[in-house]
């Protein structure tokens, strides 16, 4: 009689050999140095054809709005505010010339100059109300997963009400009772920040309320319990770090729709005043009734920032949605077994 020889433990085994690859992974990840696992960078290292693309595309995007906005002074012919220079008054309404790029608008302001100090009052008030509504939420939506009872009940009812409020009027009831719908541009910025900032609170909170909940149960609490780890340790350590996985995704989102919003309160009047500040929203209003007059570059340039800010921004945070999908994920892995199949078959 012949003996075979046994077949190694876990060889032919397809859940053996995807534990072993996703275990070949995070070693890998592991030996890779610190500034390439940055999320922009490795995400850009992990992409691949159109997700690589639009990933590439929202990044420049999003890079031409930051440094545009740091370098406004530099780059911007006029200041916001002017109408006239070496005392000459612009005209109103000039279509683009050697003299202004994108022409002027009807009360004699430079339209590229305009556009491009606007980027920093987008910047700003970006900036703010995201970073507010971030840490505010995250810190309620801790708090209230983890204790529960009766400041659950209050704090998840609270949000719901807020949440259920359409957030443009949420947002245009709160810039009113801040700033009285009209503001220099500090104060502006701080009321269109502090109103976007209320609209995202609830997000964030039902996002890290809902993984801290799920949590607290894991066997690595309730270990961190019983070796006798202080809640603020179990908050701060175990639960923290684990609940905010999704937050880049909902950051980068949020940040879009902060910029649609601040246009969408100058819009409708009750943004930042235009002699203290640039703000896209404001100058699209003033346009409006150029448009019926054929003058177009008053609107259309205004109009073309805000679409290609929220354009980059919104591309940045699908692509990074996309690749943190491990479906999305699982799926490239197997086309490039196959294709490796494929080009070891033909060899």
């Amino acid at each position: 009689m012949t003996l075979s020889n046994p077949e190694p433990v876990g060889e032919g085994d397809p859940g053996a050999t995807a534990l072993a690859a996703e275990a070949g992974a995070v070693l890998e990840r592991r030996s890779t140095p610190w500034y390439l696992r940055l999320p922009i960078i490795s995400h850009l290292r992990s992409s691949v054809g159109l997700q690589r693309g639009m990933l590439i595309t929202g990044v420049v995007l999003v890079a031409i709005l930051l440094l545009t906005a740091l370098f406004a002074p530099l780059l911007a012919p006029y200041g916001f505010a002017e109408t006239s220079a070496d005392g000459t008054r612009f005209g109103t309404q000039q279509p683009p010339s050697g003299a202004h790029l994108l022409g002027t608008t009807v009360t004699g302001f430079d339209v590229l100059s305009r556009v491009i100090w606007g980027t920093r009052t987008a910047v700003a008030v970006m900036a703010c109300a995201v970073a507010a509504s971030l840490f505010v939420g995250v810190a309620l939506g801790l708090l209230s997963g983890y204790v529960g009872g009766w400041l659950d009940r209050v704090l998840v009812m609270v949000a719901d009400a807020v949440y259920a409020f359409p957030s443009l009027l949420l947002a245009i009831v709160m810039s009113i009772v801040i700033s009285g719908g009209q503001s220099n541009a500090w104060a502006g910025i701080a009321a269109a920040a502090v109103s976007i900032t209320v609209v995202f609170i609830p997000q964030y909170f039902r996002v890290i309320r809902a993984e801290v909940v799920r949590l607290k149960a894991e066997p690595f609490v309730e270990a961190a319990k019983v070796v006798g780890t202080g809640h603020r340790r179990i908050m701060g350590t175990h639960l923290l770090r684990n609940a905010t996985r999704t937050l880049p995704l909902i950051f980068t989102l949020n940040a879009s729709e902060s910029i649609l919003t601040l246009a969408a309160l100058g819009f409708l009047g009750f943004g930042i005043e235009p002699t203290s500040a640039s703000e896209w929203g404001y100058d699209l209003n003033r346009a409006m009734a150029d448009a019926t007059s054929g003058i177009w570059w008053t609107g259309l340039f205004p109009g073309l920032a805000i679409a290609l800010a929220v354009l980059g921004v919104t591309l940045v945070g699908e692509s990074i949605n996309d690749l943190n999908d491990p479906r999305l994920r699982t799926r490239r892995s197997r086309r490039r077994k196959r294709s490796t199949t494929t080009e070891e078959a033909a060899a």
